[in-house]
């Protein structure tokens, strides 16, 4: 399937293997480059730079396929800085910016031939990062799992499509090659697909939260404002059940006063991610697994070769 995707990234398929905090690793990346499609890695799933430097590293070394990075750029990343730079030096494929403006990497990855696509949930931001100069926009719809947008993916991907010039690349509601074909007549040139992926024998996080994708189905899936500042799609564990999923009186707080909120919800995420972490590395009772309601469509745990042949299929 050629589409203005595969012209931007020389890739066989349309589809890139989303950046999952946490879940996404090299094996991961590897598996998607050999299956034909492209894939990213948060960098955020690093603790050092060196660790991070030496992932890059090892996929160049196993494939010259193109594959990315995604950068969050807003203030609560207090590591945003070094790892533009890195990212900079490697001379990656492409990042993906999410939370913030991604004005300073586009104006530093442009010279370089890095290409830059943003997260988008609305129009007005897909018009502002195009006028900076980003190459895609990655239409985060109301499906997708992690942070998710309001709009449904037709709606938002119809409305991109007829009011900016570069390619839009979906996110959400995507398990198999039919629903690629659904965002792609929407006027789509690509698709990210995460939480499909979760359930693969490649990713990084434990046989409880892969399993939790096979048990729970797309009605389980709530959003919760507890953990990361912004809405935050996740499975209803019953842990979640307990805490509830309505803002606290330090969201609550953050809401009212703006010279605050940068530095509360710096707090906020900070705690609330590491609970994630914790939920997703190993056995707790306090689970708080990131899905999109395309669970419902996962009955098992595959290889990740499978679930792209899946993806792939007849495209």
């Amino acid at each position: 399937m050629k589409t203005k995707f595969t012209d931007l990234i020389d890739v066989e398929y349309p589809i890139i293997m989303a950046p999952m905090f946490l879940v996404s690793n090299v094996e991961m990346i590897k598996a998607a480059l050999d299956s034909g499609i492209t894939g990213a890695i948060p960098a955020l799933n690093y603790r050092t730079d060196e660790e991070f430097r030496h992932a890059i590293d090892e996929i160049r070394m196993y494939t010259d396929k193109p594959f990315g990075i995604n950068l969050i750029v807003n203030k609560s990343n207090l590591k945003y800085s070094k790892q533009l730079e890195t990212c900079l030096e490697k001379k990656v494929d492409f990042i993906i910016t999410s939370l913030g403006s991604p004005k300073e990497c586009i104006d530093r990855c442009k010279p370089l031939g890095i290409k830059v696509f943003c997260d988008v949930v609305d129009l007005k931001y897909a018009k502002i990062v195009e006028s900076l100069g980003a190459d895609a926009v990655i239409a985060v719809n109301n499906e997708a799992g992690g942070h998710a947008g309001n709009v449904s993916p037709m709606d938002l991907v119809k409305n991109l499509n007829d009011n900016i010039q570069i390619p839009i690349i979906s996110a959400g509601g995507i398990a198999n090659s039919e629903d690629i074909k659904k965002h792609i007549s929407y006027g789509a040139a690509a698709v990210s697909v995460g939480t499909v992926f979760i359930a693969s024998e490649e990713a990084g996080v434990s046989k409880d939260y892969k399993q939790a994708l096979v048990d729970y189905g797309e009605e389980d899936i709530v959003r919760t404002t507890k953990m990361s500042g912004s809405a935050l799609t996740v499975i209803n564990t019953p842990y979640v059940q307990t805490i509830g999923t309505e803002a606290n009186w330090l969201e609550k707080l953050m809401h009212q006063n703006k010279w605050l909120k940068k530095y509360i919800k710096m707090i906020i995420a900070f705690r609330g991610l590491k609970a994630i972490e914790n939920a997703a590395n190993k056995a707790t009772y306090k689970t708080v697994w990131v899905a999109g309601p395309v669970i419902g469509k996962i009955t098992s745990i595959r290889p990740l070769s499978m679930i792209a042949k899946d993806l792939t299929l007849n495209l």
